[in-house]
């Protein structure tokens, strides 16, 4: 049996589905809950996340633990030196060269992130990894086709 789409969250894409009951990052996280994909995230983005809901809505720590388990989040383990290295060549900022480090040794299918400045607007990118980037509309519109192609 083929394995399910792995989707690495970032932390902006994380606080986008808590933040917001609708839009794609909850559906993604839907999707989680669903067992339809494998959802993935590092202990850098869980850290991350805390900090900011801490700082920003304090009121939704309980929203981020319910959402974690029930879309069953899978916390995989940091990259070894050597891929962070590469990646650290490819994004300017080195907590995102973590972040992309991470998806990149524990075999994501897609990265899904909001973060512009970082990845979404890094024009050559998408050529130098084995996986796309996108926000949760385009990784949505990835999956839905996935899912056509493997109907036909």
């Amino acid at each position: 049996m083929k394995r399910k789409p792995r989707l690495f969250f970032d932390t902006s894409v994380l606080f986008a589905g808590i933040w917001s009951a609708e839009g794609g990052a909850r559906l993604l996280l839907k999707l989680g809950e669903a067992e339809a994909v494998q959802l993935l995230v590092s202990s850098q983005v869980l850290q991350e996340i805390e900090d900011v809901i801490r700082r920003k809505a304090p009121q939704y720590l309980p929203t981020l633990a319910v959402l974690l388990d029930r879309a069953r989040f899978i916390v995989v383990p940091s990259a070894p030196g050597e891929v962070y290295g590469r990646c650290q060549s490819l994004v300017p900022h080195a907590g995102d060269a973590h972040i992309l480090s991470d998806a990149w040794h524990n075999e994501a299918d897609y990265l899904v992130t909001l973060d512009r400045a970082h990845f979404l607007d890094i024009a050559d990118l998408p050529d130098q990894l084995p996986f796309p980037v996108g926000t949760p509309g385009d990784c949505l519109a990835w999956y839905k086709k996935k899912l056509q192609a493997k109907q036909d």
